[in-house]
């Protein structure tokens, strides 16, 4: 009897178990069909999620409900050239081609002097008057050659009487003609001579002769090396000289090492002590090709036009040199993506419309890369999110 006992024991332990288990799983039906029961129709028949984006051709584009809308950041990118100044000292020099230096052609006396150094002048305008023996003989030398001319016609004349009857010999004839051509010659040397001595202006005075010596172009007298009475004995020396200051150059030098940052026709800026608060714009007109052997420079000159007299031979420039550095593009890091195998940027054609351009690196930072090629100056790029398009 002991045993039954024990036996219906354990099977009452069983069914205990049992009936646990299966009001466990009573109570875990019956939550289910009231939670079903009470589930909201909308989550019985769920609509379908909204569209992100649309992969059209080479397209991506995202509709204005897509939920990336809000993740999307475009930017444009970010472009220009950084320009390097290089500064040269300089100074104003006056033209060269524009200056006369005065050398009489023939030696005399100054007998009268009209200007001083630093006069404005004029052109033809008499700078001085010279006594000069030398213009005296050159007239005495028109004079007699005129007689001899005169006298040799005359001979000539009657030469041709005297053999139109038989008179002469032919050899007298020639003989008369071959002394009028000499006459001639001389007369025309003679004349041609005076006429290069003295210009216009010489006069004859007795037995003096005087030449006035005249501006051949309107500018300053910058040189005076004579004085009032003065004798000029060598006439291969400028007595004065005269500059035109319309326009000046201004002379850079241009060290050894620095040669390949200049050429003709590249635009400089110029400033000047003088004018501390104004910038001169100009054009490189020419390098010398000598190169100076203490410095090691050479020079680099610029026209200015310089009629209102601003600009002073002597002042001292700095010319300022742009060399400006190809235009760069560059891009947040944010905005790279890997496709393939390739680095990949997303530039937005239209609004919400983007393509995938695959673009080539080169210097970069913690923020942001150079773009080498692949993208233009006026792009505008996903720089946030384009991950969500990364197909």
């Amino acid at each position: 009897m002991p045993s039954t006992n024990h036996n219906a024991s354990k099977l009452s332990v069983g069914s205990k178990l049992a009936i646990a288990l299966g009001g466990c799983l009573l109570i875990g039906i019956i939550w289910m069909v009231a939670f079903h029961k009470n589930e909201p129709a909308e989550a019985k028949n769920p609509s379908p999620p909204p569209e992100m984006f649309k992969h059209q051709g080479d397209e991506y584009i995202v509709p204005n409900h897509s939920p990336l809308m809000s993740h999307l950041k475009v930017m444009p990118v970010s472009s220009g050239g950084s320009a390097q100044v290089t500064s040269f000292p300089g100074m104003v020099e006056a033209n060269t081609a524009a200056s006369a230096n005065i050398e009489p052609p023939l030696t005399g006396r100054i007998v009268q002097l009209n200007v001083k150094i630093g006069d404005h002048v004029h052109k033809g305008q008499v700078l001085a008057v010279m006594s000069s023996g030398d213009l005296a003989q050159a007239y005495a030398d028109v004079s007699k050659a005129k007689d001899s001319l005169s006298l040799a016609n005359a001979s000539l004349k009657r030469a041709r009487e005297v053999n139109a009857i038989g008179a002469n010999a032919n050899k007298d004839l020639e003989a008369a003609q071959s002394m009028q051509i000499q006459a001639k010659d001389e007369y025309e040397r003679a004349t041609q001579r005076l006429k290069t001595l003295a210009g216009h202006g010489a006069k004859l005075s007795g037995s003096e002769a005087f030449l006035p010596i005249v501006s051949p172009i309107n500018g300053d007298i910058t040189a005076l090396n004579v004085g009032l009475g003065s004798f000029i004995n060598d006439n291969t020396n400028a007595i004065l000289t005269i500059a035109n200051f319309d326009q000046v150059w201004v002379t850079a030098n241009i060290p050894e090492a620095q040669l390949n940052q200049v050429h003709t026709g590249l635009e400089v800026d110029v400033t000047f002590p003088a004018y501390p608060n104004q910038v001169f714009h100009g054009r490189i007109g020419n390098i010398s090709n000598v190169l100076d052997s203490d410095t090691r420079r050479t020079k680099a000159r610029i026209l200015f036009d310089n009629s209102n007299m601003k600009l002073k031979p002597n002042m001292f420039a700095t010319v300022q040199i742009k060399n400006n550095n190809p235009q760069k593009i560059t891009v947040p890091q944010s905005a790279l993506l890997m496709n393939n195998e390739q680095i990949t940027v997303f530039v937005e054609t239209k609004p919400h419309t983007y393509v995938r351009k695959v673009v080539e690196l080169g210097s970069e930072n913690d923020t942001d890369v150079q773009i080498v090629s692949g993208l233009n100056p006026s792009d505008r790029v996903i720089v946030s999110g384009g991950v969500l398009l990364n197909d």
